[in-house]
């Protein structure tokens, strides 16, 4: 049998499933947006961001994940969350939601300041442990998420891609998007080599991300 590159996730055992649900259910709180890497709160926690297009649905994610219905906020505008949202699970764990890159409805130098923030986190913050790159499942990967793969690799940041809106496409599609998210990822050293696949609406693949950060050290 042919192992493929860049496989599924295991599905997580019980333990690991509740240990997750414990965490990310629990007491998750909103602390701050951040525009400004002088806002930043103490590194004194072990974190993980979320970083992904516009429109590719983080907010929702972040929500499903929670079991919250608006702790992030949701916009069919792309571009909204144009600070680095940090979020509390528990005491012992920080949630971020990174700004959406591209095709946000912002000026220019707005943009830019996002990125140079975004770059300026990602090479700073010691205590980050992973970064979850979403990617929908219906579009792959685009010129602007390989763009973002480089940066991670830059800043030596490891990050594992999160296919997002899997209940959005059929089958026969499904393969092709991870034939090609797969071979993008062949090409970046940070890159996980597992693959997470999420619907924020069916709920598929949430308790399995859930144990993922809740098992990182």
């Amino acid at each position: 049998m042919t192992v493929l590159p860049f496989p599924l996730a295991p599905e997580a055992d019980d333990q690991s499933i509740e240990q997750g649900r414990k965490l990310l259910t629990g007491q998750v709180d909103f602390l701050k947006g951040v525009v400004a890497m002088d806002g930043l709160p103490p590194a004194d926690r072990m974190e993980v961001c979320f970083a992904g297009r516009s429109n590719v649905g983080k907010s929702s994610l972040i929500n499903a994940l929670t079991g919250r219905r608006a702790i992030a906020r949701t916009s069919n505008t792309p571009g909204r969350t144009q600070e680095i949202n940090f979020f509390t699970a528990g005491d012992s764990h920080y949630l971020v939601d990174l700004p959406g890159y591209g095709f946000a409805k912002a000026p220019i130098p707005v943009v830019e300041k996002w990125q140079r923030l975004l770059k300026a986190y990602l090479s700073g913050r010691a205590t980050l442990r992973r970064a979850f790159l979403l990617i929908d499942m219906r579009h792959g990967v685009k010129d602007v998420d390989a763009e973002i793969m480089r940066m991670l690799d830059t800043s030596a940041v490891t990050f594992q891609v999160v296919l997002t809106k899997a209940d959005k496409i059929g089958t026969a599609a499904r393969e092709k998007t991870l034939a090609q998210v797969r071979e993008k990822l062949s090409k970046h050293a940070a890159a996980y080599p597992e693959l997470v696949v999420t619907s924020s609406e069916t709920g598929d693949g949430i308790a399995n991300l859930r144990a993922i950060i809740a098992g990182l050290t």
